[in-house]
Order: C-alpha cells, then sequence, then structure tokens
C-alpha cells in the first residue's frame, strides 16, 4: 500500500513536471507558431531571478510565483520586440535566431553568475510513508501545475481576451478587420508563454543545481511534449504529459532512472510514428 502511494505520487509529479516545463512551449509554438530554441534559457533565467530575489531577502514563493514570471515575461517582451516580430512565418529564420539567442543568455548568464553550480532549498519538508521517504515539495509542484492548467483553460476558453487571441491565431486578417492590433496580440501572448516558462524554471530551480547551461536539460522534453500533444493546445498538455510521465516513472521503478528517460523517448518517436499530428489530431478533434 505504502509503495503504491508513493509510486502515484511520482507518478503525478513526473507529469506535473512536464505539464509545468511544457506550458509556455505550447504557448508560443502551439498558438503562434514560433519555433522557440530559447525556451530552456527563459527557463534558466527563471531560476536565477528566483536564486538572486530569495539571496536579497524576498519570500521564495513570492520569489518563485511573482517575480520569476514577471521578470523572464519583460525579458521576453524584449526579444519579441526587437527579433520575433521580424521573423513571423518564417520558421527557419526564427530558429536560427531563437538559438542565437539562447547561445546569448547562457554567455550573459555565465558572465554574471559564473559557471559553478547554485541553488536554493526546497521550502517544503519531506515525510515518511512507511519505509519510503517523499519530497514534501512534489505536492507543490503538482498543485502549481493542475491550476496552470486550469488557468490556461478559463483564459482561452472563457475569456475574451483568450477569444480574441486564439482567433488572432487563426485568422490574423479577419481580427485586424475588427479592430484589433495582432501586433499586439502576439506581443501579449509572447509575453505569457516566456512568463509561464519563467514560472515552471522558477518552481524547478529548488530541486537542481543551476548553471547558465541548466535549460538544455529541459528543451527537448518540452518539444517533445507540446508536438506530440498535437494542434489543441490544454488537451495536447494533459494527453502527452500524461502518457509520457506515465511510461517514464513505470520503468523508471521497473529498472533505473535512466532506462526512465530513454523510455520516455523511445515513447515519443513511436507515438508521432503512429500519430504524426499527435494525440489531439487523432482523438480529441475540436477540443482547445
Amino acid at each position: 500500500m505504502d509503495l503504491s502511494f508513493v509510486i502515484l505520487v511520482e507518478m503525478l509529479y513526473a507529469i506535473a513536471t512536464l505539464v509545468l516545463i511544457s506550458a509556455g512551449l505550447a504557448v508560443v509554438f502551439g498558438m503562434m507558431k514560433v519555433i522557440n530554441l530559447a525556451h530552456g534559457e527563459f527557463m534558466m533565467m527563471g531560476g536565477y531571478a528566483t536564486i538572486t530575489a530569495v539571496n536579497l531577502g524576498v519570500n521564495i514563493f513570492v520569489a518563485m510565483l511573482v517575480i520569476a514570471p514577471l521578470t523572464v515575461g519583460l525579458i521576453g517582451l524584449v526579444v519579441e520586440r526587437l527579433v520575433i516580430r521580424h521573423l513571423y512565418g518564417r520558421l527557419v529564420d526564427t530558429m536560427l535566431a531563437t538559438w542565437g539567442l539562447s547561445l546569448f543568455f547562457i554567455g550573459l548568464a555565465t558572465m554574471i553568475f559564473g559557471n559553478t553550480t547554485t541553488g536554493i532549498s526546497t521550502p517544503i519538508p519531506g515525510f515518511a510513508v512507511g519505509n519510503y521517504q517523499i519530497n514534501g515539495y512534489n505536492f507543490f509542484i503538482i498543485v502549481v501545475s493542475v491550476l496552470l492548467v486550469l488557468g490556461l483553460f478559463a483564459i482561452l476558453r472563457g475569456s475574451r481576451a483568450g477569444l480574441i487571441a486564439r482567433g488572432t491565431m487563426q485568422r490574423s486578417d479577419i481580427a485586424a478587420a475588427l479592430g484589433y492590433s495582432p501586433e499586439r496580440i502576439y506581443m501579449a501572448t509572447f509575453f505569457c508563454g516566456s512568463a509561464l516558462s519563467g514560472l515552471a524554471g522558477a518552481v524547478l530551480a529548488p530541486l537542481v543545481g543551476l548553471v547558465p547551461t541548466s535549460g538544455g536539460a529541459y528543451i527537448a522534453k518540452a518539444f517533445i511534449t507540446v508536438i506530440a500533444g498535437g494542434p489543441a493546445l490544454v488537451a495536447g498538455l494533459i494527453s502527452s504529459a500524461t502518457s509520457f510521465g506515465v511510461v517514464s516513472q513505470i520503468f523508471t521503478f521497473a529498472i533505473s532512472p535512466v532506462m526512465g528517460e530513454v523510455a520516455l523517448l523511445v515513447a515519443a518517436v513511436v507515438l508521432l510514428r503512429l500519430m504524426p499530428q499527435g494525440i489531439t489530431g487523432r482523438f480529441f478533434r475540436g477540443k482547445l
């Protein structure tokens, strides 16, 4: 019974982590069709923003949930105004530009913070379940991911701003004819996607040792999750994160963490081979 509970928690944690690291990319790539290869570096900057704020005496939850997303969101806003807005509809150029940005951010972070590992302690202690130890911070990550998914769904489905954003991404000419500025909507959407990336990096910062190249550990999983999810943003994010999280944890518990990572990648290859349009392109058409 104790082992079953631990496995369930670890599966939920794995799913929640994939949702967190992929949400920002799902907004930028899924809605705007911008391939942001600097997504991992946006997460890295969210982690450094959190650590810096905590070292200056800011409450860790305020640093993670407020300061880091706003900081990275503003950086994303500058990037969109200076670079991305000139490249909409040019996928290869966008890939090259954001790859260059990722190298720039890595170099900048190395100059400012150095190339040594840094981090902060988890604010929630672990606890024992029978003979097993569970990290209490995992529950915080699960809660944040659930609230994030609910927030995305509520905004995109139930708010006027979400409806305008979705409509603009599909037909910017119609949105312009109705009096909305596609340029401002693209800018706001990129800001939100960047802020979500910063939030993910901030929330995960207490669990990892942070270095300027930390973003590379997340970018592959984020793209795999978003692409395998298919065209529906929220439904695709949930379905692909659940599939990969469960597969990864089954192999982690059965064999080793390394085999869990390998199983995730193999599952992604098999899934995309069987469903080139993603999960929601096959099973949840028309869903958000």
